[in-house]
């Protein structure tokens, strides 16, 4: 049998009285929503980042510049390329009426060329010297 509250120790009092609180629920769904885009921007961080890493590495070895100038021109033209997949996207799913995951591909498709004349000839050109 369950005991009225009035006898029950401080502690578990506080704590049901937190449990019952629609505010303290508002601020846990606050809480993880900020956690889940916090998550989500650390992917696109990381993904971002190991996509200029192995391109600076391995794709345009021979076109070593400034670390930096480079990384910032990289994520320039990831951020463009990103815009243009989702508006080919939008357009492809909206009034185009294809499923998501295959209007994704297609907009992949689409605008990596894009992508790839970007960083060739402005994130990773040949130095002047």
């Amino acid at each position: 049998m369950e005991r009225p509250a009035a006898t029950l120790p401080p502690s578990r009092r506080r704590a049901l009285a937190s449990l019952r609180s629609v505010r303290n629920w508002q601020q846990l769904g606050k809480f993880c929503v900020v956690g889940a885009i916090g998550y989500a921007i650390n992917l696109a961080v990381y993904a971002v980042t190991s996509n200029y890493v192995w391109n600076r590495l391995w794709t345009f070895r021979e076109h070593r510049g400034h670390v930096g100038i480079q990384g910032m021109r990289f994520f320039l033209v990831s951020l463009a390329a990103l815009g243009a997949n989702l508006g080919v996207l939008h357009l492809l799913v909206s009034p185009g009426g294809l499923g998501k995951l295959l209007a994704q591909a297609v907009a992949i498709v689409a605008v990596t060329p894009l992508n790839f004349v970007g960083n060739k000839l402005w994130s990773f050109r040949r130095s002047r010297h």
